[in-house]
Formats: structure tokens, C-alpha cells, sequence
């Protein structure tokens, strides 16, 4: 069947039973007071929410076959429609695959962790084939009723809540997982343990606002609690962990509507901007931080803003037996060499800021304590980019301000833009347009506004679509393609936050992940390039992030739609054409998706 490999053990011909796709016509009810998110309580009994599962009756076949098929060259999509992949794949992330990993083992470097980084199938191993939802998916809890309580049958996992329900990071509770919001370190709850830390940091004058902490990243942040617990104070997290021990972790924060992805400190800078963050954090995030020359904490330097703080809440910063002081020296060997100063350090937590003075830094130097890094094109996006065993001094004034609180941070204006053509007034008005059509996307989709939580720009540029999305109950993954310049480093200077990607391969995140997928121009800047990077291709990684009944919202060129057009229907989407205007004014067309909720019976 042209591009695809058909496997008969997909089908069970001995049962003799039919296996179709069902199309589930979803008629959902409005649920009532604290789920809709309009009263102040965040708590709602379980009989308060109202599913509409999988196992609904008013249901309709389709053609779509199921079979395990992969990946080939010169794609040719059956009549039948895209093949549906069986039930045992539901989760299946293409780039960290443990069956594809294990047999990587003897040339990867375990003692680095190099095991726990993306590995993708080779493009001929790829499945081809819809991720199908599990057993008795449920449409996810709303925002922001979800923070605290996710369906069960959705992430049907229970090792967390066996080996961490003590630590009182999440709780079996009848069809439902319960978020208590603890954590290893703070058992008690994150929100006397952000107060601490906002005492820690201002000298207990003030919360983390105070110390001009707007934008964090979260080591090994398992199910995301510390994040969901800091947005009250409007602090915009990056969370993540790494597909290990603590499986599913990235999977519950992304179902319970908390940004996050699957990533790992190993031998490769994460996808993020240098000078990004205010704050780092480590609370028993499993890193071996004063292991190999410290690499891993001049990565998080790298990523620091000056003045900003490495948070570290771990054995070593408190415990006086084992290697744990041993480790503890090496730590402040570490963190001197590169001008980090210990500014706290109590009730089981150390805190150091990143000095912002060059002087330090060349004195540290000429003693051999440090070594400062050659200068790299800051243009480039960190993607696949190894470790570099240096610190990277401040090069530029505008690396060095101190940036606005939230909102006002949304629109600064970083100089760098300049070097690649963006003017200030080009920056205004991206702004200003986003902020348009975010309102005809919604007039044109119709949706309520509790039903889209999880959002993606797949094709960022300056995060002004991101922006427009500042008053809904939403959080925005910008995506900046690795092949375009580095415009994600003012994406954060604005307070979001993001990740380089290249959508040649799939996205580091769990299928169904996301309720709204924004592509703008994204096919027409992959067009004719390598074989990995079709339409196609990038449709089924789309089709994978998606919840059944999320929106993906597709501008390109007329050429690129027609086909999109005639292909969503077969990757069981269904296609409405609308006209929206263009920046120039100029009236274009505009795709709304809306994924169908299917399910194998």
C-alpha cells in the first residue's frame, strides 16, 4: 500500500470480532460552579464533574483500519483514511522510545545520563499510524479544577502514588488522581515552602516578586506542583523532567493543565535562551550537580539572568554524614569559581545569585578557578548543542537590565531583534495584530472559555499570539523552530516561556497534551525540504499532541491549505475554511481543526 507496512497481528482473526474506529459525538454538559473555575475554591467533589468518556453510546464507525504501520518514503495515505495504531501504543512518544533506547545503551554514555536525552526513531522505524486514547478517556477536567484533580483512566498510572503518595505528590481518590500539592521537599505543601523561599531571597522582607522573580525553570519539577503553586503570584514557570524512574511525572502536570515537557541535563544544553531565567530551582531533582566540573550548573549559569538564583534543595545542603559534605565542598568550589554567591542557606535549602560582575569573573580566570567561553553566535538556537565546560560572560547592556514585572514585560523590546531585521515599530505592530485575531480565532471556534487550557504556538516569532493570550486561563508553549534565528530569547524577555524544536522530528511530550495548536506559515517554512519534514508528517505529530476535540489552527499559502484540506478528514479531523486578514491587510485563509473524539472498541 505505497509508503506503508502493514502488520496482520494488529488484527485478531481468530475472535472474529469487528474492530472499529467510533467517532464519539460528544454532547458534554456544562458543569457547575468550581470546575467552570468562576467561584474562588479550587476544591470540587467528585460528584460535581460530569465526564463524557469513551464509552458513550451515540456513536458513529469510520473507515480509518487499525494497523501497526511505520514510516516510508513517498507517503500515500489510504482511501480508508490515516491507519489507527492498537491500543498498546496510547502513549507512545516517538523520541524517547525505552525499546529504542535500551538497544542505544552500549554506545550512549550512562554515567552523563546521555540515556535519559531525546533519541528518535530512525525515520524508517517511525510509526506512521494515529495514537489511539486508552480505555475510558475522558474529556480532561477544566481549569482550574484540574490543577487539583485529574481523571484517573487518563493517566492510568499508580507507581507515583505508590512510591511518592507520602511525600503527598498525588493521591488515588475514586475516578480520580488528587494533587495535594506537595513534593519531596515541601510534603506539606508548596505554598509554605514559596513563602520560605521568598524569605530566604529578600531577607524576609518579601515574597519572590520582590526579587524580581517573574520567570523560573524547574529541575526534575516531577508532577509540577511548585510551578502550579507559583502562579498566584504570576510567576511563569518552565517545568520538566525526563522520561526515568518517576514515569508519567511530565504527563500528570501537562493533564493537569501545568506547563511542562520532557527534557534532561545530560550532555546537551536544554532548549531554552541563555539569560532567560530569574530563577532556577532544584528540589530533589536527582542532578549530580558537582559531577564532571560542574558542566551542569555552567548550563544553568548560561540560562540564569544576572542577579538571578539557583535554588537547591537537596541532601547535601543540609546533611552531615555519608559524602554529603564532601559533595557540599565541591559545590562551593563550583559556584565560587563562577562569582555565585551563597546567600542563604537553612531549613534543608541552599540559595546562591549569580553575580553579574565581569570583573569577578576574569580575576577568577587568571587564577585558573574558571574558564570563560569563546564567543558564539547568539543568533543561534541551543538545539543539540553539547555542553560547553565554561561560563559565558554578559556581552550585552540589554543582557544585563533588570526587566519589568508582569504584564509591563510583555512588551519590552529586545535590542537584539535589530540584528536580524526587526524593527520597534515592526514589534508593535505584530502585537497589536495577534491581539486581533486571537479574538476572531475564538469567535471562529466557537469554544467556551474553560475548554482550552494548554495552548502551542508551533511557529512563534515574537510571541505576540502568546501575548494576546495574557487574560485567558491559559498557558503558551512558544515553539522556535531550530532552523530560524534565535527570537525566542525575546519571547522570554517578554515573560514567556518556550522551546526551540525542530519539527522535522516529534515535540519531547506525551500524546493528547494539548487543547490548541497554532501553525502559523509553519508547513511553507518546511516545504521541500528533507523527506522527514512533510506535511504529513508534521499533520500526525500534530494529531498526536492534540486532545481529541482540541482545535489546530493552520495559516500558510493557499497551495499548502488544499491540501491540509483534503488530508484532515482522513486523520479524522474535521476542516472549516474561514478568511482573516494578513498583517499586510490583506484578506487570507484560515483553518480551524477540530479533532474528533475516537476510540477503538
Amino acid at each position: 500500500m505505497g509508503g506503508f507496512s502493514w502488520s496482520k497481528s494488529a488484527f485478531d482473526l481468530k475472535s472474529g470480532q469487528t474492530i472499529l474506529l467510533v467517532l464519539l459525538v460528544m454532547i458534554a454538559s456544562f458543569y457547575t460552579g468550581s470546575f467552570f473555575g468562576r467561584n474562588s475554591s479550587l476544591y470540587v467533589y467528585q460528584s460535581a464533574i460530569n465526564s463524557s468518556s469513551a464509552n458513550s453510546p451515540d456513536s458513529s464507525a469510520f473507515s480509518n483500519r487499525v494497523a501497526l504501520t511505520y514510516r516510508r518514503s513517498g507517503i500515500k495515505i489510504p482511501e480508508t483514511g490515516v491507519n489507527i495504531c492498537p491500543i498498546e501504543f496510547n502513549e507512545h512518544i516517538p523520541c524517547h522510545d525505552h525499546a529504542y533506547i535500551n538497544e542505544l545503551l552500549p554506545s550512549l554514555d550512562l554515567s552523563k545520563r546521555e540515556d535519559l536525552e531525546r533519541h528518535c526513531l530512525p525515520l524508517e522505524r517511525r510509526l506512521f499510524c494515529l495514537i489511539p486514547p486508552p480505555n475510558d478517556y475522558k474529556l480532561p477536567v477544566r481549569w482550574p479544577t484540574s490543577r487539583d484533580y485529574v481523571w484517573r483512566s487518563n493517566v492510568n498510572h499508580t507507581r507515583l502514588s505508590e512510591v511518592k503518595g507520602g511525600q503527598n505528590w498525588v493521591h488515588e481518590k475514586g475516578q480520580l488522581w488528587w494533587f495535594p500539592g506537595g513534593g519531596t521537599h515541601f510534603k506539606h505543601g508548596a505554598t509554605e515552602y514559596i513563602e520560605r523561599l521568598g524569605n530566604m531571597t529578600t531577607n524576609e522582607t518579601g515574597d519572590l516578586r520582590s526579587s524580581g522573580i517573574y520567570q523560573v525553570l524547574d529541575v526534575g519539577c516531577g508532577v509540577a506542583s511548585f510551578s502550579a503553586y507559583l502562579l498566584p503570584l504570576n510567576i511563569q514557570t518552565m517545568s520538566f523532567a525526563p522520561k526515568d524512574g518517576h514515569e508519567n511525572q511530565i504527563q500528570f502536570a501537562l493533564e493537569r493543565g501545568i506547563g511542562s515537557m520532557i527534557s534532561a541535563l545530560a550532555t546537551k544544553q536544554l532548549p531554552y535562551p541563555s539569560n532567560s531565567f530569574e530563577m532556577v530551582h532544584c528540589s530533589r531533582c536527582r542532578v549530580d550537580w558537582h559531577e564532571n566540573d560542574g558542566i551542569l550548573l555552567k548550563e544553568i549559569n548560561r540560562l540564569l539572568r544576572p542577579n538571578g538564583y539557583f535554588i537547591y534543595s537537596a541532601p547535601p545542603a543540609y546533611r552531615k554524614d555519608k559524602d554529603f559534605p564532601l559533595i557540599w565542598e565541591k559545590l562551593m568550589n563550583i559556584t565560587s569559581g563562577m562569582c555565585w554567591k551563597l546567600i542563604a542557606r537553612k531549613v534543608q535549602t541552599a540559595i546562591w545569585i549569580k553575580d553579574a560582575s565581569q570583573s569577578c569573573l576574569e580575576d577568577n580566570a587568571e587564577k585558573m578557578l574558571v574558564n570563560i567561553c569563546d564567543s558564539v553566535d547568539d543568533n543561534k538556537p541551543s538545539w543539540k548543542t553539547p555542553l560547553r565546560n565554561c561560563v559565558t560572560p554578559i556581552t550585552t547592556s540589554s543582557e544585563s537590565q533588570k526587566l519589568p514585572p508582569i504584564p509591563q514585560r510583555h512588551s519590552v523590546y529586545l535590542e537584539r531583534l535589530s540584528n536580524i531585521g526587526v524593527t520597534q515599530d515592526m514589534f508593535l505592530r505584530d502585537t497589536l495584530y495577534w491581539q486581533d485575531q486571537v479574538r476572531h480565532y475564538w469567535r471562529l471556534m466557537n469554544a467556551d472559555e474553560t475548554s482550552i487550557r494548554n495552548v502551542m504556538d508551533m511557529n512563534a516569532l515574537y510571541g505576540g499570539f502568546a501575548v494576546a493570550f495574557y487574560t485567558w486561563p491559559v498557558w503558551v508553549m512558544n515553539v522556535v523552530p531550530a532552523t530560524t534565528n534565535d527570537t525566542l530569547s525575546a519571547i522570554y524577555s517578554r515573560g514567556l516561556v518556550g522551546a526551540f524544536h525542530d519539527w522535522c522530528e516529534p515535540f519531547s511530550s506525551y500524546p493528547r497534551t494539548y487543547d490548541l495548536l497554532h501553525a502559523n506559515y509553519l508547513f511553507t517554512h518546511y516545504n521541500n525540504q528533507e523527506d522527514a519534514c512533510s506535511m504529513e508528517d508534521i499533520m500526525l505529530e500534530m494529531d498526536r499532541l492534540i486532545r481529541p476535540q482540541g482545535y489546530v489552527i493552520i495559516r500558510d499559502d493557499e497551495s499548502i491549505l488544499s491540501r491540509i484540506r483534503d488530508l484532515g478528514p482522513k486523520f479524522l479531523w474535521e476542516v472549516t475554511s474561514h478568511a482573516l486578514e494578513n498583517q499586510q491587510g490583506v484578506s487570507e485563509p484560515v483553518l480551524i481543526c477540530q479533532k474528533k473524539f475516537w476510540a477503538i472498541v
